[in-house]
């Protein structure tokens, strides 16, 4: 008698389904898990629908606004900033008062 499934044939079966199911395994593992673990390791955001790594972008780099711990520092330096406007435009004033008594005082004599 002839038999379909002998235990050569049955172990050949199993260990090539064995086979194939470990590589799908390791395959899924390599393509599906891994990138998102890299991802977080590297300090960024995965998203499985897209499969895309989003960086963390600080609000400071999008608005131009100084980091929280700076702002004492960013606030000194623009009351720096405002006293040399104002010093230079007190002084452009003088200087155009100035002008203007010397011209009074140029139509006066005449």
């Amino acid at each position: 008698m002839h038999r379909l499934l002998t235990m050569k044939r049955l172990s050949i079966l199993f260990l090539s389904i064995f086979a194939v199911l470990l590589a799908g395994m390791f395959a899924y593992e390599r393509l599906v898990v891994a990138p998102g673990d890299r991802c977080e390791a590297g300090g960024g955001w995965w998203d499985p629908e897209g499969k895309e790594c989003g960086r963390p972008i600080s609000i400071a780099e999008l608005t131009g606004r100084p980091n929280p711990g700076e702002r004492a520092a960013a606030s000194a330096e623009k009351n720096r900033e405002l006293v040399a406007i104002e010093a230079s435009l007190a002084s452009q004033q003088r200087a155009r008062d100035a002008d203007a008594d010397r011209q009074r005082v140029a139509l006066a004599a005449q």
